[in-house]
């Protein structure tokens, strides 16, 4: 007879060596709350359970995820959150957004399989803390807050001075703040249905240059696969990975070898690293929740051969010999450089990671390939495109492809004749 999990498992990552724990049904808890405890870091611990937060010992870390169970269980024995109408200040309320602990949204976006990403609560404690906790509005009365209340704030907020000179106003900096506040009030009426929302009749501001990255052409791409561009394995099967899948740079390091589907072909994107530029990392699963499938071209599966045969085959598919990972500045660094191999011109454009998601929807498009198709392959929205329909996708991006072998090929045949 099989032995019945436990109330919760506890792991040790290879990579920070620090402990993470999952809760199991068997702790009594809801299934909601199992799934928002799966993987999931000590560090996320509520602020009354912050001793349990940096478990040296796996004896520590169990003490630590018994104290969560009784935490949890006596929270929900409580009665549903109470806010006070009156008495609650500006300040008061928006605090409760950057933790668990109170969070007025988080048990509905359990309930909806949607729950808070550690990094989501990072931001809010960062937008919090360094352009709002200072300011005169975080005094008044929730129920009290008019919309000139807001104006206000918003005219204090937009002279803020930022670190590389110049101000917030016409920022992207400027907007999500405004819309971090934006929805805590929305939150709070959510409470209070005859309360008024300052924020009805204004209008979210825009910020005044885009900060959406460039993309490059289908020519340059190409040219990032030219011979003595990507200098060895792990460079040319991130770079495939990135300019012909789309995956993000959080989604691409989390990809497990049984993730990939070598006959149809097609890649299951279901992994993602939370926190990916921070030490508390933990594997979850992708933006917004949600599972999709991607195309795998073969330029991309011989990259993973080639990585493979060269660094053997580990946890994830992008592991170095020892079976690390990459740390998340791998591709901030080496993109500049693959860029001044290739020759691409960078001067007045925006070219970053995210750029190869953009160039990769460019280029479908160019193609053909629909929007609808393109934005679900990518993530944006819902996975409503079967399997079968990769061929679109998939034979565009051989194609080019094929075009890349032409090319070192014809770049190949100088040096074979010199040798010869």
């Amino acid at each position: 007879m099989p032995k019945s999990a436990g109330p919760f498992t506890i792991q040790k990552r290879k990579d920070t060596k620090r402990f993470i724990l999952t809760l199991n049904p068997s702790s009594g808890l809801s299934l909601q709350l199992c799934q928002e405890w799966t993987r999931r870091s000590f560090q996320l611990l509520p602020d009354s359970l912050a001793e349990y937060r940096n478990p040296k010992s796996k004896a520590a870390a169990e003490n630590g995820a018994f104290a969560l169970i009784q935490y949890l269980k006596a929270q929900a024995e409580q009665p549903a959150l109470r806010i006070r109408s009156v008495d609650i200040t500006v300040g008061e309320w928006l605090h409760r957004f950057i933790s668990l602990d109170n969070n007025p949204r988080s048990a509905r976006l359990i309930s909806k399989n949607r729950p808070y990403s550690p990094q989501t609560l990072v931001n809010y404690a960062n937008y919090f803390h360094n352009h709002i906790a200072e300011d005169p509005l975080v005094t008044e009365k929730m129920a009290m807050v008019e919309q000139a209340d807001i104006l206000a704030f918003m005219g204090r907020l937009a002279g803020h001075k930022l670190k590389g000179g110049g101000t917030m106003s016409g920022t992207r900096s400027f907007e999500i703040v405004y819309k971090f506040i934006r929805m805590a009030f929305r939150e709070y009426q959510r409470h209070h249905p005859r309360w008024v929302d300052p924020f009805l009749s204004i209008e979210t501001p825009k910020p005044t240059e885009s900060h959406r990255p460039d993309a490059l052409s289908e020519e340059e791409v190409v040219r990032l696969f030219l011979p003595g561009v990507l200098k060895d394995a792990m460079q040319r099967a991130v770079c495939a990975a990135m300019f012909w899948v789309g995956l993000r740079r959080s989604e691409l390091w989390a990809l497990r070898p049984e993730d990939l589907d070598w006959k149809t072909p097609k890649i299951t994107v279901c992994h993602a690293w939370k926190n990916i530029e921070r030490q508390c990392r933990e594997l979850g699963d992708p933006k917004h929740h949600k599972k999709r499938i991607a195309p795998f071209p073969d330029v991309l599966q011989q990259a993973i051969r080639d990585l493979w045969e060269t660094n053997g085959r580990h946890e994830f598919v992008f592991s170095k010999k020892d079976g690390m990972v990459p740390g998340p500045s791998w591709i901030r660094y080496h993109l500049p450089r693959w860029l001044v191999r290739a020759g691409i011109e960078a001067d007045g454009r925006k070219i970053t990671p995210h750029s190869s998601r953009h160039s990769l929807a460019s280029a479908l498009e160019a193609q053909g390939v629909p929007l609808r198709y393109i934005q679900d392959m990518l993530g944006h929205s819902d996975l409503k495109t079967t399997v079968g329909y990769l061929h679109a996708p998939q034979g565009t991006i051989n194609r080019i492809a094929r075009k890349i072998g032409e090319i070192q090929h014809q770049a190949l045949k100088p040096n074979e004749q010199d040798t010869g």
